[in-house]
């Protein structure tokens, strides 16, 4: 019997569903429509980038390499110790980081490279994930021939999969584990002691953990802790092992650069070596403009903090519009909301029919468990990415329809009680 491949992906794309939801429903409410269901940052990237693509015009003419330039390779180990409080000589720019031309495409690589090829009648290999997860996870899984184990992410665990409730014969068959903080769609942050227990679980079943950690520079409190500071801080004869470990960083959020499609990718070199193989096969090596703006964005962190204030100002807006329904909404990390409207497709067609609004239900995120329990049903999640007048008024014209819908959910629980 033979499978579409491309067909079993669109299995895991949320918005192509979302589309199929809503192509029948009219935007109405007489408001200009707003697309609230993609992680697209609408604020104006940082000047210096125009200047310095520009600047370096004449390098467009050139093939970049995979590995990118040794400015830029400095100027993200740099960070990296700055930010994770690293030890000098733990990230060597030479061998442990590549750029990569958004990291979408690096985590669907690594499933390219960390899953095996089994023989025929052998059980496929694993690759770990959290329900709700980024549909990227499970394509890749899905495209490199692994099964797709999903870890529930719920209330009940902080939105933290339980590392305990991983059976042992699934972790023997685990070739990839992705974990993400602050988590997508979430925004939860994980403690050091959670990256710790993953990257030491990753080495006891020799499996390779990666760590998207895409939102870590966007938050309210305490800065988020990376996979690297595990890596410092786990003991062994070499404390300061990348081994098993790669983690992903973009300036699409951080910098508001999301069509620069510029990131990175740090880690142990044997993956990083593993990674450029894939792309000199079938992938795009940053172009050097591109390049030289982010080598520059990488040692700023004046830009980032005024995002990250207007995150904030948008998380205060929603709150102030959304506390008498949901309660606290406001996120550890990153930039949705996750709200609890109790059929998260109803509050999606309600908010596009009576506000002209966009989001995605959270059950399109996630899949059902063995109990058939699909955790991110009853949510939906909502882009906090324009600019905070704008935002502010998108939430106002969302309330009054969110809480209509929340109050026929209600009512709708007790007449089955009733039954």
């Amino acid at each position: 019997m033979t499978t579409d491949r491309l067909e079993s992906l669109m299995r895991f794309h949320p918005f192509t569903r979302l589309n199929k939801l809503l192509e029948s429903v009219q935007a109405g409410g007489g408001n200009t429509p707003l697309a609230l269901s993609v992680g697209e940052p609408q604020f104006a990237p940082p000047a210096m980038v125009a200047r310095l693509i520009h600047e370096q015009a004449p390098l467009w003419g050139k093939y970049p390499l995979p590995t990118g330039t040794e400015p830029f390779r400095q100027a993200v180990a740099g960070w990296l110790t700055r930010r994770f409080r690293l030890p000098d000589d733990m990230v060597d720019p030479a061998r442990h980081v590549m750029p990569v031309t958004g990291t979408r495409e690096a985590l669907f690589h690594i499933a390219l490279s960390a899953v095996p090829e089994v023989g025929p009648g052998e059980e496929k290999p694993v690759v770990l994930m959290p329900n709700p997860f980024y549909h990227v996870y499970a394509g890749a899984a899905a495209a490199a021939g692994a099964e797709p184990y999903f870890l529930n992410a719920t209330g009940e665990n902080s939105f933290l999969p339980e590392i305990a409730a991983i059976p042992e014969a699934i972790l023997k068959r685990t070739a990839l584990a992705y974990i993400c903080s602050p988590s997508n769609p979430q925004g939860a942050v994980a403690p050091l002691s959670y990256l710790c227990d993953w990257l030491a679980l990753a080495r006891r079943h020799n499996f390779v953990l990666a760590s998207d950690e895409c939102y870590s520079e966007i938050y309210r409190g305490t800065p988020p802790h990376g996979a690297l500071e595990a890596a410092r801080d786990l003991g062994g004869q070499n404390p300061a092992s990348l081994d098993n470990l790669i983690i992903f960083h973009s300036l699409s959020k951080r910098s508001s650069g999301a069509g620069m499609r510029s990131g990175f990718v740090a880690g142990e070199a044997r993956l990083i070596q593993r990674q450029a193989q894939l792309i000199n096969f079938g992938g795009v090596a940053t172009p050097y403009p591109i390049l030289a703006a982010a080598t520059e964005l990488w040692q700023d962190e004046e830009h980032v903090q005024g995002y990250r204030a207007k995150y904030i100002e948008n998380f205060n807006a929603a709150q102030d519009a959304l506390e008498d329904i949901f309660g606290e909404v406001r996120a550890e990390g990153g930039f949705f909301l996750w709200l609890d409207v109790g059929d998260g497709e109803a509050a999606a067609q309600a908010l596009w029919q009576h506000a002209a609004i966009r989001v995605l239900p959270g059950g399109y995120m996630a899949r059902p468990d063995a109990n058939g329990m699909n955790p991110g049903q009853r949510y939906i999640r909502v882009a906090l990415v324009l600019e905070p007048a704008e935002m502010s008024a998108a939430l106002k014209r969302m309330a009054p329809v969110l809480e209509r819908v929340v109050d026929q959910q209600r009512k709708a629980q007790e007449r089955a009680k009733m039954v």
